[in-house]
């Protein structure tokens, strides 16, 4: 049973998105049963980490902390391009040394800098534990690395290590 459905929730979930989207007939049950089958034993192939939060109230405040820099962000990304493109910052790469390891915060590190208008995650090397950080409006880089590792880092080292 665990090897045919090694995400029993996963492969219901993809079925019954897959049903709502295509609509229900036999033909659709029988190929969407099919394809969450095989999405879900690829995802099980991969060898997923098994990192599960420690303090799962602290993710709130995370959601709460990355809507209120999104929507901001939005803000100030539709500002520069409003007035011309005049801009006081240029945009630039940077390299910000993390302390996380663990691979579900990496992840979610990563969704939550590209998610954000105006960065997004480059590159990451696990050997030297540095981050390659491209943004739109880079104008001082230490307050960017201040950001990112006091904002978003501290909180996941907590939830996750």
């Amino acid at each position: 049973m665990n090897s045919l459905f090694p995400y029993p929730l996963l492969t219901i979930s993809l079925l019954i998105t897959w049903l709502m989207l295509a609509g229900f007939s036999f033909g659709q049950f029988l190929l969407g049963t099919i394809i969450a089958i095989m999405a879900a034993r690829g995802l099980a192939a991969l060898h997923p980490c098994d990192s599960r939060p420690r303090h799962w109230r602290l993710l709130f405040r995370l959601a709460g902390i990355v809507f209120y820099d999104i929507v901001r962000s939005n803000i100030a990304v539709a500002q520069i391009i409003l007035h011309d493109g005049k801009k006081t910052g240029k945009s630039g790469f940077m390299t910000i040394p993390l302390e996380l390891r663990d691979p579900m915060g990496l992840a979610i590190l990563a969704v939550i800098i590209t998610g954000t208008p105006g960065t997004a995650w480059v590159d990451y090397n696990s050997a030297r534990s540095t981050l390659i950080l491209h943004v739109f409006d880079l104008i001082d880089e230490t307050a960017w690395v201040n950001l990112i590792k006091n904002r978003y880092e501290h909180l996941l080292r907590e939830i996750f290590e």
